[in-house]
């Protein structure tokens, strides 16, 4: 550019906030800012409204030089209004008319060298014709008094070029934008986002938008004794419903239809302010982002690429406003704080349809979900109260537990440990045998079958629930598009085709082949085994500490200590799982994510799934194989007295109590599951967002200390929103809730009352997440979906694992099958006297090996001959003296037989339920009928209106061709020409 042309620019009248709206700073070296930045007259870069008069400026150097300085502009500026409050603190842009949909935010250096000029600017209509390698507005050079300012480094300047690049297409896409770097918060750029009405409504006809047309009908209501009940059902529960119009039943619904621009008069456009609601103008922008890609650097980026990149550190819709205070506008976020997001309002529906107005259809669901299963918890709580108020009236009733503490009885049971562990007498584990009935009786078997019907019919329920929501939410038909390819696959893609190129081979429309991500696979098999080794290893390491440290205790504890040693060791042990679990799933979430990242999947939806699949594999694992252990293993592979299974030649392997490993199970389980939804699940949720807040709020006041005035300003909407915490997706929710429900069904006949316990926890997780939500989290992009993906299958293949289980667990773990053993085969009275002399077997202590017998044998204060161990053995004074007796095997028969019929006979009745329960309820697919109905009606309609205007118009043509033939001969000559123009009228259908 020649250094003598003269260039103007406009600079507007003084604003509010000593700022220079559009005028761009140069350096005091003219000549390295004009090889920088070309500008244009026909450029006019104002946030000032369009009245407002301005002068032009020719050859701006600095700003002094016109003799305008800072004081007059402190002068002028308090003699105006607050531009702030015009603009509602950052939900509308400078102007105050046109409302922020998006926000993206960037870093960029000042300068310490002088006093940097900051700007607010906004792209005006005449610079949607900017071009590549010219300035953005309000992307100019900064001006500094004093020396100049050094030039940014190479990789500032590509990101600088990257932006303006990338929000010059924006512009070309319609989209308007506004800079804003004159902010609280130091170093931050805020670009302003609107979409305007074409906009929106093009990109809703590619969204394939429903939305509601003019057409309203009434929603058929029940009649007769369904009504009455209805009103009084209504009439109980309206102390219990949120207050709020979107919760209130409705009568009529409007019909609703994908929006086109050529059937706008279908739809009801009278405020086109509010036709779109703020959710679905982000949604639309957000399209625009992702699908705007700028190509002057080596390969294509999109918003994800930019953000990765560092080109933008953040994207994000913003909050409708504040949620507290006391002059604080009516919004739907403040409504959902009120209404939803207080510990307050536990005891009430929740306000679904107005979180998926604020959050979109996605969130919406998974909240709808939770609500579901919360509800469901009701009636399997009750069931399982009941059960365990079963076991505590019988428990003095139960014989087995009522001989285990007879002292007349006088067992003398074998050794727990070798040489430091001594005989003991078996009304000792009275405490546990007493405890043991609380969860180990006939009604935890019928508690098992109802909690696999409960199930089987929760998940029925969901998916009527979620076709009434489709239905209310216009989701009916839709159908998810692929979605854009994720960056990191189309660098990879690129990286590919460029070797390619270099090997100068023919490259067609590349793609990553399954051989291009064989070393990831193989990374991840690998990786994935390793886990669930290092999760198995840990498990054993416990056991080792349970073997070692209940040796320990018998040595040195007191004969009252000893008698709790069980206990305390369990205990201790399931506290160190615990911790372990709670350490090794915040591990594994990262390890899952960083597999899930070098498989490199295309788009957003597969790499999620990808995510889901491996983060629940890891944490399932992780949280259940130490339960899993004691009710299948622990017991199992411990041997016999005198010739007992060793770990590593010097550890015993550990026994289960008299009275069954059950008791340790329901321990392990309550402690495991308690303890991870008080940690993990709500301290965490509530700890860690508010460390992080209050980080960065020292953070922001030690930087705000050093600027006092810029302190005391009122920030903008979109400068508190970037303090908030990012959206992370809603995996994390769904994981720990799934991870619940297999606490509540996979093991349930051990625990009746892990129902209970988990209805506790959500009836606090949904305010706590609502919360979190509504007040710690940047509002997500609202994401449309019609179910909740890939967490049913999930939810389906537990609800199975479940089944199995417990079969199971009642058949191996319980001594429910030994005992009606017992009873029909073996009692000679027909009760259970006698049944636990009967699962002791007797062993000779002459038959110890050398080396493993008490080191004191006369603990007891007698000498023992013979001592008793549970296991169905031969007697030493038979032939075949400590081999498996046959009784053993009849147990053994029972307990598979058990297992099949139990599993087969729940599969079947949980299936009837499935195929009993329709998934979409009658009324829903009449109503949608209904629709379709009402809409061909509609077009018909259009059609006979359309064509009787053809009719009415071809019968004016004629009648005009008629008066044309009657013209004079005068006119003759033009005949032709005539009667063309008497055909040449607007036609406009």
């Amino acid at each position: 550019m020649d250094k003598d042309e003269i260039h103007l620019r406009r600079l507007p009248a003084p604003h509010a906030d000593r700022e220079f709206c559009g005028v761009d700073f140069l350096p005091e070296d003219l000549n390295e800012a004009l090889e920088e930045t070309e500008m244009r007259v026909n450029k006019t870069y104002s946030c000032l409204p369009a009245e407002e008069k301005g002068i032009h400026i020719i050859n701006i150097r600095a700003i002094e030089d016109i003799g305008y300085d800072q004081h007059e502009s402190t002068l002028l500026n308090s003699l105006s209004k607050n531009p702030d409050a015009d603009c509602k603190y950052g939900l509308y842009f400078r102007d105050g008319k046109r409302k922020v949909d998006y926000i993206l935010v960037y870093q960029y250096k000042k300068s310490s060298a002088g006093r940097t000029v900051t700007r607010r600017a906004h792209y005006d209509s005449t610079a949607r014709s900017t071009k590549q390698g010219q300035p953005l507005p309000g992307k100019g050079v900064q001006l500094e008094t004093g020396e100049s300012e050094p030039h940014m480094d190479y990789h500032e300047d590509d990101k600088r070029f990257r932006r303006e690049e990338y929000e010059g297409n924006l512009v070309e896409a319609g989209l308007e934008l506004e800079h804003d770097e004159d902010t609280k918060i130091h170093g931050i750029g805020f670009v302003k986002i609107h979409a305007p009405w074409n906009v929106l409504c093009r990109e809703a006809e590619f969204l394939k938008l429903k939305m509601p047309t003019k057409k309203m009908y009434q929603i058929s209501q029940t009649h007769g004794l369904l009504k009455k009940i209805n009103s009084v059902i209504q009439k109980i529960t309206e102390p219990i419903q949120p207050k709020v119009a979107e919760h209130k039943p409705q009568t009529v619904k409007r019909l609703s239809y994908p929006f086109s621009r050529e059937k706008q008069h279908l739809f009801d456009l009278s405020d086109r302010d509010s036709f779109f609601d703020s959710k679905t103008r982000s949604t639309v922008v957000y399209e625009i982002l992702k699908r705007t890609t700028c190509t002057k650097a080596k390969y294509s980026m999109g918003i994800t690429s930019l953000l990765a990149n560092g080109v933008y550190s953040a994207a994000y819709p913003l909050h409708d406003g504040d949620y507290e205070g006391e002059n604080v506008e009516p919004n739907d976020r403040k409504l959902l704080c009120e209404e939803w997001a207080s510990y307050g309002v536990f005891y009430k529906y929740q306000p679904i349809d107005l979180v998926r107005k604020y959050f979109g259809e996605k969130i919406g669901l998974y909240f709808a979900w939770l609500g579901v299963y919360t509800q469901m918890l009701i009636p399997a709580s009750i069931v399982g109260i009941i059960v365990f108020l079963y076991g505590c009236a019988t428990v003095d009733e139960n014989i087995p537990s009522m001989e285990m503490c007879d002292q007349r009885n006088n067992i003398t049971m074998c050794p727990l440990c070798d040489r430091t562990c001594s005989y003991w007498k078996m009304s000792s584990a009275c405490a546990t045998a007493r405890a043991s009935h609380l969860f180990d009786n006939p009604a935890t078997v019928f508690f098992s079958v109802f909690m696999a019907l409960w199930a089987a019919t929760f998940m029925e329920h969901w998916k009527r629930k979620q076709m009434r929501l489709n239905y209310r939410w216009d989701l009916t038909g839709f159908e998810e598009e692929e979605d854009h390819p994720r960056a990191e696959y189309e660098a990879k893609v690129l990286e590919k085709s460029l070797r390619k190129e270099h090997k100068h081979k023919e490259t067609d429309k590349e793609k990553l082949t399954w051989k291009d991500r064989f070393p990831a696979y193989l990374t991840n098999f690998v990786g994935i085994i390793f886990m669930v080794g290092l999760t198995f290893a840990i498990v054993f390491g416990v056991i080792i500490y349970r073997i070692s440290t209940a040796a320990a205790l018998a040595i040195s504890s007191t004969p009252s200590g000893r008698s709790s040693v069980r206990v305390t060791v369990t205990a201790t042990a399931v506290i160190i799982n615990l911790v372990v679990i709670i350490i090794l799933d915040e591990v594994y979430g990262c390890i899952a994510r960083w597999l899930t990242q070098i498989e490199v999947p295309k788009t957003d939806k597969n790499f999620e799934e990808r995510l889901i699949f491996k983060a629940f594999l890891l944490k399932f694992v992780n949280a259940y194989t130490p339960i899993f252990y004691v009710a299948f293993f622990k017991g199992r592979f411990v041997g016999r007295p005198g010739d007992y299974v060793y770990i590593f030649h010097s550890f015993r392997m550990e026994e289960c109590a008299p009275g069954g490993c059950l008791m340790e199970l329901c321990i392990q389980l309550s402690i495991i599951m308690l303890g991870k939804q008080l940690i993990q699940n709500n301290l965490f949720e509530i700890g860690i967002p508010k460390m992080k807040k209050f980080i960065r709020y020292m953070k922001l006041k030690h930087q705000h200390s050093l600027d006092h005035e810029e302190h005391m300003k009122k920030k903008q909407r979109y400068e508190v929103d970037y303090n908030l915490e990012p959206f992370a997706g809603l995996t994390p929710e769904y994981m720990e809730m799934i991870i619940q429900f297999g606490f509540v069904t996979l093991f349930v006949a051990s625990f009746p009352l892990a129902p209970l316990f988990a209805l506790l926890n959500n009836i606090i997780e949904i305010r706590l997440d609502a919360k979190k939500f509504v007040t710690e989290l940047r509002r997500p992009v609202a994401v449309r979906a019609k179910d909740i993906g890939i967490w049913y299958n999930i939810l389906r293949g537990i609800g199975k694992l479940a089944v199995i289980i417990n079969a199971f667990v009642i058949s191996f773990t319980s001594d429910f099958i030994p005992r009606l053993v017992y009873l029909y085969m073996y009692s000679e009275n027909g009760t259970m006297h006698g049944f636990v002399n009967h699962t002791l077997s007797s062993f000779n202590v002459s038959d110890f090996q050398a080396g493993t017998a008490p080191n004191d044998p006369m603990d007891l204060g007698y000498e023992v001959v013979i001592c008793r161990y549970k296991d169905y053995r031969e007697p030493p004074w038979s032939e075949n003296k400590y081999d498996i007796s046959k009784d053993f095997w009849a147990v053994l028969a029972a307990r598979l037989a058990f297992v099949i019929v139990f599993q087969n006979l729940v599969m079947f009745m949980s299936e009837f339920v499935d195929w009993i329960i329709p998934d979409i309820p009658k009324d829903i697919s009449q109503q949608i009928h209904k629709e379709k109905v009402l809409m061909v009606e509609v077009f018909m309609r259009e059609e006979q209106g359309k064509l009787q205007m053809l009719e009415t118009w071809k019968d004016k043509d004629k009648k005009k061709g008629e008066n044309c033939n009657n013209h004079s001969p005068r006119l003759s000559r033009s005949h032709s020409g005539s009667l063309s123009s008497c055909h040449s009228y607007p036609l406009d259908v």
